[in-house]
């Protein structure tokens, strides 16, 4: 009757959802930050569709490697926004920020698919520009429709295993105790640090898998983009321009990224304040700046953007003019 009796007070105490702290407790600020974070958010999606359509719309584009890449980079950033971005809004404008164990586990599982994803693609991107400038005349043979397909394919593949490896990590701790996350969305850090249990190893796990994935692709992608620019000062003046603008454009883009993730991963036993900010960085603020810093410094993509304009004003307007 014993036994019964403490398995019963085990499972009444068994944390079914978890409590988000969000970005603050003040109601003033966090309705100011509901405004930020909803033009954030209309410009994430807004971009990046852009991206999306442009690239499938133009024939020119969707042959090149490089545009195609991007297509699914800002597919990517679409889908990782949503992932964060509405819940955070939701919560926002009440009290009670929670979220329950099964739908904290997927957006640990989608957080961590498409995180992983997107730095797969990243380091393909870089791979791609290294053909591009230090290859150029078999580039369209090595850079090939069927590997383009094969190596997004592969990103996507190694988004999955990243994250089912993650969501395995949380699912068999046990959590009987404090259910409160110092967040605004469900991620491994703070939620192993609240298991009922000595979570070393498991923590340790984490840094190897997140943590080194993170500093590893970052490292190939610095190591990348520096045989490239030595290629570039060495070998050619023609293009040389254009050629360091996208790799510039790339890098900014990769440091947005790789910087806030190395500090949050691999960093085990510990978490500060800041690690928020840093979030934000990664699940709002890249996702925002990526079309910018592609479109911006692109003609090509701004050519492709124009073009597509005046074919919709022609099909909306057929008779004008």
């Amino acid at each position: 009757m014993s036994i019964l009796g403490l398995m019963k007070k085990e499972n009444d105490t068994k944390v079914t959802e978890f409590v988000l702290l969000g970005l603050s407790s003040s109601w003033e600020l966090q309705l100011f930050l509901f405004l930020i974070f909803l033009l954030f958010y209309a410009a994430i999606v807004l971009g990046n569709l852009l991206i999306v359509v442009t690239v499938r719309a133009d024939a020119h584009l969707l042959q090149s490697p490089m545009y195609y890449f991007l297509g699914h980079l800002s597919f990517i950033d679409l889908c990782l926004s949503c992932v964060t971005v509405p819940k955070m809004l939701g919560d926002f404008l009440q009290q009670n920020k929670t979220v329950g164990f099964f739908g904290c586990l997927a957006q640990i599982y989608f957080l961590h698919f498409l995180g992983a994803s997107e730095m797969f693609l990243l380091t393909v991107m870089a791979y791609d520009r290294y053909v591009a400038i230090c290859n150029p005349l078999h580039y369209l043979t090595v850079m090939n429709r069927q590997l383009c397909l094969q190596l997004v394919f592969a990103c996507w593949c190694g988004g999955f295993i990243h994250s089912i490896t993650q969501v395995i990590l949380v699912i068999q701790l046990p959590f009987c105790g404090p259910n409160e996350l110092d967040n605004f969305y469900c991620d491994v850090p703070q939620v192993i640090k609240l298991a009922c249990m000595d979570t070393y190893v498991v923590e340790v796990l984490m840094v190897s898998n997140s943590g080194l994935l993170s500093l590893v692709c970052f490292l190939v992608l610095l190591f990348s983009y520096a045989v490239i620019l030595i290629t570039l000062r060495t070998r050619f003046c023609q293009g040389r321009s254009k050629a360091l603008s996208t790799c510039a454009s790339h890098l900014i883009v990769v440091s947005l990224i790789f910087v806030p993730c190395v500090f949050i991963y691999l960093r085990p036993f510990c978490s500060f304040s800041v690690d928020k900010v840093f979030s934000v960085f990664y699940t709002v603020i890249t996702p925002m700046l990526n079309p910018l810093i592609y479109t911006l410094r692109n003609a090509d993509m701004k050519k492709a953007m124009k073009k597509l304009r005046k074919k919709h004003v022609a099909t909306c307007c057929p008779f004008e003019g």
